[in-house]
């Protein structure tokens, strides 16, 4: 019998952590609360580069996107990063580019074990894709996001753990 691999941990960072970042962690914890990834992950979380929304629930159009498609059962504060996020965890994934910057610049003052980068580069397309931020549009952006963020971390378990059978 193989060795199970030893667990890993996931923050997922957008600007505000009411609305990407938010529905990044709610489909995460969704997929590897289920077999065959169930165990695989010690911790999931989400937070933002600001502090704009800090103890704010997500945004309503990202709640009902995520029950719409089946996951129920997620609740978060919002919070914003912290320099022992870096320590503390095995990825950090940016929403988008402007993110990535400023979670490099952090990372790079802070140190620590964290592997920081675009969560869109677990794109099945040939370059690394942005999740835009949809607040300021309508409920269609919501659901864009789902389907790339859902795709990503597909992508992203099947890099992480490819003798895991699915």
């Amino acid at each position: 019998m193989a060795s199970r691999p030893e667990p890993i941990s996931v923050l997922f960072v957008c600007l505000g952590n009411i609305c990407r970042s938010t529905m990044a962690e709610g489909i995460f914890r969704s997929v590897v609360s289920k077999p065959p990834y169930q165990g695989l992950i010690s911790l999931v979380d989400s937070c933002g580069t600001g502090a704009y929304h800090t103890g704010s629930s997500p945004d309503s159009r990202t709640m009902s996107t995520l029950e719409d498609n089946g996951i129920t059962d997620y609740d978060h504060a919002a919070r914003k990063i912290h320099a022992s996020d870096f320590k503390t965890f095995d990825f950090i994934f940016a929403m988008d580019r402007d993110n990535l910057r400023d979670l490099q610049r952090i990372h790079q003052r802070a140190g620590g074990k964290a592997t920081v980068k675009l969560f869109g580069e677990y794109s099945e397309k040939n370059r690394a894709e942005e999740v835009d931020d949809p607040y300021y549009g309508g409920r269609d952006g919501f659901e864009e996001a789902y389907q790339q963020l859902s795709r990503f971390t597909r992508n992203f378990l099947k890099e992480t753990f490819p003798k895991v059978e699915v």
